[in-house]
């Protein structure tokens, strides 16, 4: 395994919390720029989660969601499988040992040379949803495993998919003939609900359509044996549908259209589930401007070192909502009408048009949690300013837990030898054997100001 490039900052905390690594950032003068914390022990946490709720299905991260190399080095060793989007996606997650078979290439509408790549490293499994894609599958791939991708109601995601990938149900029956006809290998079917899912039913009417599917399928000929359940699990707890809900309903489906007796693999594409509420990102203010409002009310805008064109692309991409709290006492401070902005000379860079803050100074911190989904993947280095350098935390507990497994030796090396102080922590650092049990790890502590 390739250690990783750019290795984000390891901490090893035996007698802290995440809160304290972000104190001691905070209070260090010459720590001017911003800085995420990442909790490797909620990430952990999640894996053991999804086991627990949803054991039939197999996880496969999506790397677009966030691609740091930390999180993909631990994930890779926590034995996901992984969904790739591009030619260089495949070859981040080969690059660690990574088995092709642990990899579908889950874009519908591929670039031919990306297909080339494919075929030549030996990744088969890849979705499709038009006649086009069959024709150039058959040219360039043609022992590809091909997974059908339809199209499914997706109105209850704040991001919807449908627009753009899937086809339609009455469409299916066509583009499986055309694959027979190129004697092209159709192992399943995939769909997609929209990303970050409000609504548990989704799930049930889009296996339900699967299910029949997969009886025409037979009856042109074709025998599936996979299915991909696609993503939309949400990344932490909010008003809306639970990671539990989901998996109480989508488990309970899976029974009555895909029991076990029926031999069909199943996996999933979750991203946000996995890193969303893993990363907390810390930003500084470094510019603060009084005016007032037409009706006279007084309003405070703050200037942070980051902003839309940098991790808070995701007000833009993914409809995110963000908070932002003070990281100083301000039990004897005056709350006030408040924007908050970016530092980039774009008066589109605004992350808060409108909110309520305390009253700040220049130099003081405010974080913003549940920064890991879709946030450090698309930022930018707009106008100079530099992207959040990444503080990755590895409790002792979470450290343990990781040498009962059999790909340990690998994920130290891409950690870094020197990265992880085993002298201090009391801990024995020899490789030991799991009984394969599951059971959940303590939840990390939550971050507190």
């Amino acid at each position: 395994m390739k250690a990783i490039v750019d290795t984000p900052t390891v901490e090893l905390v035996a007698d802290k919390t995440i809160s304290d690594v972000i104190t001691k950032n905070i209070t260090n003068m010459e720590q001017e720029e911003p800085f995420i914390v990442a909790d490797l022990a909620d990430i952990v946490y999640k894996f053991k989660l999804w086991k627990l709720k949803m054991p039939r299905v197999e996880p496969f991260y999506a790397v677009k969601c966030n691609s740091a190399p930390t999180v993909i080095h631990l994930l890779a060793a926590l034995g996901t499988g992984f969904d790739c989007a591009s030619k260089a996606e495949i070859e981040s997650v080969l690059s660690l040992g990574v088995e092709p078979s642990r990899i579908i290439y889950a874009n519908p509408c591929k670039t031919k040379g990306f297909i080339r790549h494919a075929a030549n490293v030996g990744v088969k499994m890849m979705t499709f949803d038009n006649e086009m894609e069959l024709h150039k599958v058959k040219a360039i791939h043609p022992d590809a495993e091909l997974v059908i991708r339809i199209r499914v109601d997706d109105s209850s995601s704040v991001c919807q998919l449908g627009v753009k990938f899937g086809c339609n149900v009455k469409d299916v029956p066509h583009l499986l003939k055309v694959a027979k006809e190129l004697d092209l290998n159709v192992i399943g079917v995939s769909f997609h609900v929209g990303s970050n899912c409000r609504d548990t039913s989704a799930y049930s009417s889009a296996i339900e359509n699967c299910r029949q599917i997969f009886d025409l399928a037979a009856d042109i000929g074709y025998h599936m044996d996979f299915l991909d359940i696609g993503g939309g699990f949400p990344g932490f707890n909010g008003p809306y549908a639970s990671f539990e809900e989901i998996a109480e309903v989508v488990a309970d489906s899976l029974d009555e259209h895909f029991p076990i007796e029926s031999g069909v693999k199943i996996i999933a594409e979750p991203g946000r589930f996995f890193v969303a509420s893993a990363f907390t990102l810390c930003a500084n203010i470094i510019a603060k401007r009084e005016t007032v409002s037409e009706e006279g009310e007084p309003i405070s805008m703050y200037y942070l070192n980051d902003g839309v064109y940098g991790s808070f692309n995701c007000l833009i991409f993914d409809h995110a909502e963000v908070e932002p709290v003070p990281l100083v006492d301000t039990k004897y401070r005056s709350v006030m009408k408040s924007s908050v902005w970016g530092p980039t000379c774009d008066s589109i860079d605004c992350i808060l048009k409108t909110c309520h803050l305390p009253c700040m100074n220049v130099g003081e911190w405010v974080m913003f949690e549940n920064m890991g989904a879709y946030t450090i993947c698309a930022a930018s280095t707009f106008n100079g300013f530099q992207k959040p350098e990444i503080k990755s935390v590895l409790p002792v507990h979470i450290l343990q837990y990781l040498q009962t497994l059999p790909t340990w030796p690998n994920l130290l090396e891409a950690f870094g030898n020197q990265a992880l102080d085993f002298t201090n922590a009391n801990i024995n650092t020899e490789n030991l054997t799991t009984n394969g049990e599951i059971h959940l790890l303590p939840h990390p502590e939550s971050v507190t100001a």
